[in-house]
């Protein structure tokens, strides 16, 4: 297995760049696992391939401000943090530009004119050019940044919750988990009224988002732990959907991997309350324990996210699914268009 074969070459023009209206009108490609069909349908008719008792779990994740501008103390150049993982209540890992101009030691200073100010400094760097920094002041922080978008969108986002869940609650994310984009409130009521339960998990969603896997051999890719919470009341209710020989239905792969990773963590039952860092790297071959069906997005090229899609469902599965998908003009990436797999 190689990293190369999880590529695919993905016209430019198919890189949604804003969101559809309303949410639930994108194109939605319903994958079935043991027929190998593909069908073309509307994200809203995904209803017609829920079941009455039904688990469907979603990432409750709320995506932070966590761009920041600000300029440095010595110097007064521009500097651009964006803010990764929180390490304590002022400490953060950071992507920073101009990277190699800012070393361990450097001050910034966030904010401009009436708005109040925080220090920043560099403390560590760690691998891939990661930046370990300590603010002055956690409270105005998030009040001094903007909502972070992925580096393939250009187009300014107008309304910043439209890179929000409907169901968002749980400040933590840099990134949005993006396969809850497509519900609506109306689409979650008719979906609970057709007898589905609706549960919700955290994890908060970090710079694997966004990363290629580089090294040849997908296995020696470092993956990059994120955040997650599983509660008790839905650990118990996943079990008994599982004994009861009912579906869960996970809504994108940030809650497939908290998901199955709690279960790996789980010792005594099969599947446990978790609180904890998640490290879960799904490639083909992984056998996993809860997850029955998925709701996702197209993913880059090289990614972690590609190739957990390509472990639930098999690659060559996925890979014809894509190609099919930019025959048909699908809209890939954040903004872009959904699959169901089951």
């Amino acid at each position: 297995m190689k990293t190369s074969d999880f590529s695919y070459s993905l016209p430019h023009e198919l890189i949604a760049q804003t969101p559809i209206e309303p949410r639930d009108q994108s194109w939605l490609m319903v994958l079935n696992r043991s027929d190998g069909s593909i069908e073309h349908r509307r994200f809203f008719e995904i209803v017609d391939y829920l079941q009455p008792g039904d688990v469907l779990v979603f990432n409750d994740s709320r995506v932070i401000p966590a761009r920041l501008y600000g300029r440095k103390i010595d110097t007064g150049g521009r500097v651009e943090i964006l803010l990764l993982r929180q390490l304590d209540s002022a400490v953060w890992e950071a992507l920073v530009k101009p990277g190699k101009r800012v070393n361990v030691g450097t001050k910034v200073e966030i904010g401009s004119g009436n708005e109040a100010k925080v220090l920043a400094e560099v403390t560590g760097v760690g691998q891939d050019g990661i930046k370990v920094i300590s603010f002055s002041d956690e409270t105005p922080l998030l009040q001094l940044g903007r909502i972070p978008l992925p580096p393939y969108i250009h187009t300014p986002l107008t309304n910043p919750e439209r890179y929000q869940t409907v169901y968002a609650r749980a400040p933590g994310s840099a990134a949005a988990p993006t396969a809850g984009l497509h519900f609506t409130p109306e689409l979650l009521n008719k979906i609970e009224r057709k007898g589905v339960h609706c549960l919700f998990v955290t994890l908060h969603v970090g710079l694997d988002t966004f990363r290629p896997v580089r090294e040849d051999d997908p296995l020696k890719h470092p993956i990059h732990k994120e955040y997650g919470r599983l509660t008790q009341e839905v650990a118990t209710e996943l079990s008994q959907a599982k004994m009861d020989g009912r579906r869960v239905v996970c809504v994108g792969t940030t809650t497939v991997r908290l998901i199955e990773g709690a279960a790996q963590a789980s010792k005594a039952s099969l599947i446990e309350s978790f609180e904890g860092w998640v490290s879960l790297f799904a490639l083909p071959g992984h056998q996993f324990r809860i997850v029955d069906a998925l709701i996702t997005n197209f993913h880059l090229p090289r990614t972690t996210l590609l190739m957990l899609v390509c472990a639930f469902a098999g690659k060559d599965f996925i890979i014809r699914a894509y190609e099919e998908a930019i025959a048909q003009g699908y809209r890939f990436y954040s903004f872009g268009d959904a699959m169901l797999v089951f």
